[in-house]
């Protein structure tokens, strides 16, 4: 398999045994926190909301990081029937 990606052996087990990065752990905790607010929101709150909520809450994260994490989860906010009936 080494030969496969062109990487050394050693090279593939130093990857192997290391941990999580700090990048993926802060996103893993960011999207506890994006799926509690979704859930408040009982499913209704899209990125540009929740966004709204992190930096109300004190949060420092840019717009785009949200909406990449939101759509790598499948996080998707729901219509209201009273407002797709409306549209149809």
């Amino acid at each position: 398999m080494c030969r496969l990606y062109g990487v050394t052996r050693s090279g593939y087990y130093a990857w192997k045994s290391r941990g999580l990065s700090e990048r993926s752990i802060a996103d893993d905790q960011l999207l506890s926190t994006i799926e509690k607010i979704y859930l408040e929101s009982r499913g209704t709150y899209g990125s540009p909301r929740i966004y709204q909520e992190l930096q109300a809450c004190g949060v420092r994260i840019g717009r785009k990081r949200v909406e990449r994490l939101m759509r790598n989860r499948g996080i998707r906010p729901v219509v209201p029937e009273f407002i797709a009936a409306k549209e149809a």
